[in-house]
């Protein structure tokens, strides 16, 4: 018989050795860990499959970027409202089944021979979609499936094995895309999706559907999330500065493989090896993630991450085909450990905060807000890296990232060793 949650004998089980011993959270694991390999394939492909086969301009690089994360300012908001009223393991079946299809008819297009940067766009777009109903049902879900305490535990787990994919995938994603190109290369990614769906769909636990109320309404409804997170002081303090921080990120999305693939002339092997030496810093990031925030406390942990952010940024815009190849996979290293400690820590806390009716509206208003920064990040990085050049544009992300661990640094985080876990606006 199915479990509406998790049952004793799972609990009992991650007690005793964790969640290594947790059925259906493993099931997600595995799932996510193989479809995390196939998206770093295809975050590496699509902009070269623009750049090396479209001869796309650097602005159109960077409206591709911005096709990718559109959808959550379009969607973000209403999306945490529909997914509060679904289960959430349906939404993440339909949206992996979804993406597959998507990224499939890409291969098929460069076979007849009518791939075009209009399809890359719709595809971004379409992808992206799903992609927020797909992170708001995730997030929302694992609280379903562990234990309040066991929280850090189950996003650090996560983050290593997207660490893990993101030192592999790369570096896998640029080999395949040599070997096969770049258009059949970003086939694996859609066959992770159906992977994905599959381990998902043997997950037992399976909470009730939420009861529909009689006088439900959407607008009320997205108005109730966004009380919640505007509402609250931490949690405004650190959707202003992920906000700050994905905005840069996205800025320099825009230009970097520019950089890399046509003003330095490396091959994809070379900038997926790039990439895969400096996610190292991710799986570092999320093996540390709970003593740094035991050492520090969870308040001074956020904004100490955040600030140990910003330094390696200003390595980009200064490297050449030479040795600074080896400082700039450095310097991203030591970025990512510091952003996955921030990541598992802030992330951890917002699932624990929030009850459990608002998980989907609370993580799509977050969403909204810090990744709703990225698209504007996409056309600002494509425009200035047309205007002023792709080294001064990184040279101005550098100055802009090291600023914003300001709104958490002074927030009350500062000092809190313990954060809140009552919902309650602070």
């Amino acid at each position: 018989m199915t479990a509406d949650l998790p049952g004793t004998a799972d609990l009992s089980r991650t007690r005793r050795g964790g969640l290594w011993h947790h059925l259906d959270f493993r099931r997600l694991w595995i799932g996510e860990t193989v479809s995390q390999f196939g998206s770093n394939i295809s975050q590496l492909a699509l902009p070269l499959i623009a750049i090396l086969i479209l001869r796309a301009s650097t602005f159109e690089v960077g409206l591709l970027v911005t096709c990718q994360l559109a959808a959550f300012l379009v969607v973000g908001l209403p999306a945490g409202a529909w997914v509060d009223r679904m289960r959430f393991r349906s939404v993440l079946i339909v949206n992996d089944l979804l993406r597959a299809a998507a990224l499939a008819s890409i291969p098929v297009a460069h076979w007849l021979g009518v791939l075009s940067i209009g399809q890359l766009y719709a595809v971004a777009l379409l992808t992206g979609i799903c992609t927020v109903f797909f992170d708001v049902a995730y997030q929302s879900y694992l609280p379903q499936l562990v234990q309040r305490q066991e929280l850090v535990e189950a996003n650090a787990k996560l983050q290593a094995s997207e660490s893990v994919a993101q030192i592999g995938g790369p570096s896998l994603g640029g080999a395949l895309i040599q070997v096969l190109t770049a258009p059949y290369a970003i086939l694996l990614d859609g066959l992770s999706f159906l992977w994905s769906a599959a381990w998902v769909h043997a997950i037992r636990a399976r909470p009730p559907r939420p009861e529909r109320a009689p006088d439900r309404n959407l607008r009320r409804e997205i108005g109730e999330g966004l009380r919640f997170v505007l509402g609250n002081r931490l949690l405004r303090a650190i959707a202003m500065c992920t906000g700050l921080s994905n905005l840069f990120a996205a800025m320099a999305s825009a230009v970097f493989y520019v950089l890399l693939a046509r003003e330095l002339r490396l091959s994809a092997g070379w900038i997926g090896l790039i990439e895969s030496t400096s996610a190292i810093g991710g799986l570092v990031g999320s093996l540390l993630a709970r003593r740094v925030a035991d050492w520090l406390g969870q308040g001074p942990a956020i904004w100490v991450a955040a600030l140990a952010m910003g330094p390696g940024g200003f390595v980009a815009p200064f490297v050449q085909r030479d040795w600074t190849l080896g400082l700039l996979a450095l310097a991203q290293a030591v970025m990512w450990v510091a952003v996955v400690v921030y990541n598992i820590t802030q992330v951890s806390f917002r699932q624990g905060l929030c009850p459990p009716a608002l998980l989907g509206r609370m993580n799509a208003t977050m969403r909204f807000l810090v990744w709703g920064a990225m698209p504007v990040g996409g056309v600002l990085g494509g425009l200035l890296g047309s205007a002023i050049g792709v080294r001064q544009t990184l040279f101005v992300v550098a100055v802009g990232s090291a600023l914003t661990f300001l709104p958490v640094f002074l927030s009350p985080l500062r000092d809190l060793k313990e954060l809140p876990s009552a919902a309650a606006t602070v």
